[in-house]
């Protein structure tokens, strides 16, 4: 069986989604990359990913399917994750990720379906995302009928070159009408940022229903917070 040490993160991302209440159902899924391949010279990079429709409860390791970076199955008796042609893309034009992770999660799915991206209301959202999260333009028609899937990753890769944003420093977005997806730099941070993209699209839903005309934090204020966790002299956490 191939990458038996990626499938095992892959699988335990893809429970997590389901144990922090993520995604119901079976509508998330998370997949994770071995840039290396299986030879370790980086020529063919492996995808595992979550098979279609089954249940996170009876996944087991040798469920999940092996690509490789364009799509095309490598190993796997089960049909991959309708999504796997928009987490092949993100894994093409974001080669600093190691982990995708795509859920349904109740209030970061309800600022997508509003097309609405969510400002930086407070140092919570601050200290993990470097500015407001993104949402997407809706697809056409034409972008629909040729390609949903693969269309809807290209959306995500037009807005953050549009916006000249860091796939690092944002590690997550809104799919207009859609839904979000989170990453990170293994299939586990993936998750983290997924649970995290939704407890501050909770608070945010919240902090407008209180006032409506609210504004972001001062700049400076969301500067300060997210280079002391993430910046070259950050101090939070241990050395």
């Amino acid at each position: 069986m191939l990458l038996e040490s990626l499938r095992q993160q892959v699988l335990d991302a893809n429970r997590e989604i389901a144990r922090r209440g993520l995604a119901p159902h079976t509508f998330g899924n998370a997949s994770g990359i071995s840039r290396q391949g299986i030879d370790g010279t980086g020529r063919q990079p492996l995808v595992v990913i979550k098979p279609s429709g089954v249940d996170y409860a009876t996944l087991t390791p040798a469920d999940l399917v092996v690509t490789d970076i364009d799509g095309r199955i490598v190993e796997g008796h089960l049909r991959p994750s309708s999504d796997l042609d928009t987490h092949t893309l993100l894994y093409r034009e974001f080669p600093q990720i190691g982990g995708v992770v795509h859920t349904h999660s109740e209030f970061a799915t309800s600022w997508a379906q509003a097309c609405r991206s969510i400002p930086c209301f407070g140092t919570t959202h601050a200290d993990y995302f470097h500015g407001s999260v993104p949402v997407t333009e809706p697809l056409t028609a034409e972008e629909v009928s040729t390609g949903y899937v693969r269309n809807t990753g290209a959306v995500i890769v037009s807005r953050f070159r549009s916006e000249g944003l860091d796939p690092i420093a944002v590690p997550g977005v809104l799919v207009a009408g859609h839904a979000p997806f989170a990453w990170g730099k293994t299939p586990a941070e993936a998750v983290e940022h997924a649970d995290v993209l939704e407890y501050i699209a909770r608070l945010a839903f919240r902090t407008v229903a209180l006032n409506e005309s609210v504004c972001p934090i001062p700049i400076y204020v969301s500067e300060h917070h997210y280079q002391r966790k993430h910046g070259p002299k950050a101090t939070y956490g241990q050395q």
